[in-house]
């Protein structure tokens, strides 16, 4: 399941409005509407879906609004509930057998899960199944990496765009250097397309870029950790053994429970108490 990320909003946002805090403190309301040039972003936004046109074909073209709404959203899947839930389903099938496990898997909702306790059901041999999830995981591994690679392609060519139209301006603007009046409102039309080609890279696209992969890598993460939980389930490992294999998986400040929070801090006041 996904939730809103609210993060990705509020930092183009935000980025936005230091952009325009800048604009206002040093040339006022008066100098905003100089910062905006229509035909600059009519040469920045065509020229960048005409190049996104060229370098990708229809079918990685129609991915770009799915991918783009990815960047705002976020994985509710926890690490701890994964381990919590393979060891319930240990300690299950160790009571009733692994065909118990059907039923657990109605309260399921994550397919991967599924598919892995199916395989372990089914008597399937642990390297088989560890073979088929891992392809799963290649296989997604790709895809995502297709659909960020427009986003990233779009941060690059946007920068060029600005320098294209930038170009543009400052040839319309040496063929008229007989009115030196107007030399400066024209160069500083000509620059705002770079302005707009390195704002659009640096504020959006690459941004969420990495976004977009820090969210592949934390969902091949979830995925391994899976695969470590479908194995140790159909092989009959030990729930606590298996909750500490897993374990393993977190880091040092989540393997800590609550409990073990609370002794430690008994321990400090004992040990503040003896000096």
């Amino acid at each position: 399941m996904s939730k809103r990320d609210f993060l990705t909003p509020i930092g183009i946002t935000l980025g936005f409005i230091m952009v325009m805090f800048g604009i206002l403190t040093n040339a006022g309301l008066d100098g905003v509407t100089s910062f905006i040039q229509v035909s600059s972003i009519v040469i920045v936004l065509g020229g960048l879906i005409a190049a996104l046109l060229v370098n990708f074909n229809v079918n990685e073209v129609k991915l770009t609004f799915r991918v783009v709404r990815e960047a705002f959203k976020k994985s509710d899947m926890n690490i701890k509930e994964l381990i919590q839930l393979f060891v319930r389903l240990s300690e299950r099938a160790r009571r009733e057998g692994l065909l118990a496990l059907e039923a657990e898997l109605e309260e399921v909702e994550d397919p991967y899960i599924k598919k892995g306790i199916l395989l372990a059901v089914d008597g399937i041999e642990p390297e088989v199944i560890n073979d088929i999830l891992s392809a799963e995981i290649t296989a997604l591994e790709e895809r995502h990496y297709k659909g960020r690679t427009i986003i990233e392609k779009a941060g690059e060519f946007a920068p060029a765009w600005g320098m294209i139209g930038t170009l543009i301006g400052l040839v319309l603007m040496l063929q008229s250097l007989t009115d030196p009046e107007t030399l400066g409102p024209k160069m500083a039309v000509a620059l705002l397309t770079t302005l707009y080609g390195t704002l659009l890279a640096n504020l959006v696209f690459l941004p969420m870029a990495g976004k977009l992969a820090n969210k592949t890598d934390e969902e091949i993460f979830a995925k391994q950790v899976i695969i470590e939980g479908v194995i140790g389930v159909q092989s009959g490992q030990n729930p606590k053994l298996l909750e500490e294999k897993l374990s393993a998986f977190l880091s040092e400040e989540d393997r800590l429970v609550p409990e073990d929070l609370i002794d430690e801090e008994e321990q400090v006041k004992e040990a503040a108490n003896e000096a």
